[in-house]
């Protein structure tokens, strides 16, 4: 059975949804499928929401209920515009997806930079970023359940049935951005703390770059081809090299630290590899905000701000002071390997709630015998 904090959080979804999510509804479109031009701000990437459709439940009801019933839900990054199954768990598996979605919706809009009472440029508060953190996790622990506990449910004939959205590769990915952004929210906290190391911040940087190629190589074979899933793999790519270019950053700057030609040279080699994949950060970022539907990067803040104005004014720097010292033959030409960290931040443990006793076979079989006799009696 459900806590009362998830059920005072669902009643506030549904109010959410009842309101309307998006800034299209089906009439909009001729579809069901929702189709917005354009969907703002964006700090955490949501590929819509799959809706589900009603369910006419009086004509089904009996003791074999797990494939009786008929699911439709419809869907976002699949060609199929609605995929339908008589199969409970599939019922579960959508639902664990949108759980999930409207947790990563919720920690998009707290990261979403505001105005400060100070005068400067809007930012996120401490508060806002650490519940993040937690909203994160939480969004990973429901989908880490959906590929571990739900998805083995499924025939493989049924799980090539399932939509693009459902995808263990889809799922798998999400749940790994889920970890890459809490990260990210991290080495923002730690940047701001005088206590962090740079050996604290390379790690959590080089973790960071693990979370999204990771999240790359899971969507890189699916066939993510409508509006919603090419923005989604854009969105990726973005945040890969945009977390490349912190890793090569302060691997560069712990590397210069040391006393030796090689070292220097390393370093240079490090920090032109950040400025590079900085440059291309931009241009992902650009390619992701211009593709359908349309989207905007908030103001900067945490990570990236930062970076964004250090890295080119070190990599600068470093560059000019070492080849004034080396000949340009001694420096590096290609980056250096980053470190191999293993990674530290996991998913909640979500597990899916009990089976209430009236759904036992006894009980199942007791109302099929109480049906079929006031059946005969009518």
């Amino acid at each position: 059975m459900a806590n009362n904090s998830d059920k005072r959080q669902a009643g506030r979804f549904v109010k959410v949804l009842e309101m309307g999510c998006f800034a299209s509804t089906p009439r909009d479109t001729g579809g069901n499928r929702r189709k917005p031009t354009s969907i703002g701000d964006v700090s955490v990437y949501v590929p819509g929401l799959r809706i589900p459709k009603p369910v006419e439940f009086s004509q089904s009801l009996g003791s074999q209920l797990q494939f009786s019933v008929q699911f439709i839900w419809v869907n976002q990054e699949d060609e199929e515009e609605e995929t339908a199954m008589s199969n409970v768990w599939y019922e579960v598996l959508s639902i664990l997806h949108l759980m999930a979605m409207l947790q990563m919706s919720q920690a998009n809009l707290l990261l979403l930079p505001r105005g400060s009472t100070d005068g400067y440029h809007p930012k996120v508060s401490e508060e806002n970023r650490r519940a993040s953190i937690d909203i994160f996790l939480k969004a990973a622990g429901y989908l880490d359940c959906a590929v571990k506990h739900v998805l083995p449910q499924f025939s493989a004939e049924l799980r090539r049935s399932l939509p693009v959205d459902l995808a263990e590769g889809t799922l798998r990915a999400l749940c790994l951005q889920a970890l890459g952004q809490g990260v990210d929210i991290q080495l923002g906290m730690a940047i701001d703390s005088a206590k962090a190391t740079l050996a604290v911040k390379r790690r959590l940087s080089c973790e960071m770059v693990k979370y999204w190629q990771q999240a790359q190589d899971n969507l890189m074979n699916l066939p993510l081809a409508n509006g919603w899933g090419e923005k989604h793999r854009l969105f990726v790519k973005w945040k890969y090299v945009e977390a490349k270019a912190a890793a090569y950053y302060y691997h560069g700057l712990i590397l210069d630290e040391g006393n030796t030609e090689k070292s220097h040279g390393m370093a240079v080699a490090a920090l032109q590899a950040a400025d590079e994949c900085f440059k291309e950060s931009k241009k992902a970022s650009e390619a992701f905000n211009a593709s359908s539907p349309t989207s905007r990067t908030p103001p900067l803040f945490g990570t990236m701000k930062y970076l964004s104005e250090k890295i080119p004014k070190d990599t600068s720097s470093k560059v000019r002071i070492n080849r004034d010292l080396y000949s340009y033959e001694k420096i590096m030409e290609t980056a250096p390997t980053l470190p191999d960290f293993a990674l530290a931040l996991k998913p909640d443990e979500y597990q899916l709630p009990s089976v209430d006793a009236s759904w036992s076979e006894d009980n199942l079989r007791t109302k099929d015998t109480s049906q079929h006799i006031t059946g005969n009696q009518r």
